[in-house]
């Protein structure tokens, strides 16, 4: 029966995580993704898209087609027509 303990014994002492292991790699995890953090929030502080990217054509096609599909009979609105209104001189 002793020998059987033993074997059981060597054997789950053989299978265990070295905890000194265990504790680098668990570091070496925590280094990385406080590394991969850091770029990251370097990356947040840029820019997307340079100063008046907005008031490109390409931004404001959808807000005029809407403009002019709101002139089209039986589609007016109140607040098309204002936005469309010329200023008097």
């Amino acid at each position: 029966m002793a020998f059987i303990m033993e074997f059981t014994e060597n054997w789950i002492r053989r299978s265990m995580e070295d905890p000194e292991e265990r504790d680098r790699k668990f570091r070496e995890h925590v280094q990385t993704t406080k590394a991969k953090c850091e770029v990251l929030k370097q990356q947040w502080a840029q820019p997307v898209k340079q100063y008046g990217s907005w008031n490109s054509d390409k931004n404001n096609h959808k807000f005029l087609m809407d403009l002019r599909m709101g002139r089209v009979p039986g589609r007016t609105d109140p607040i098309v027509e204002t936005a469309l209104a010329q200023p008097r001189s």
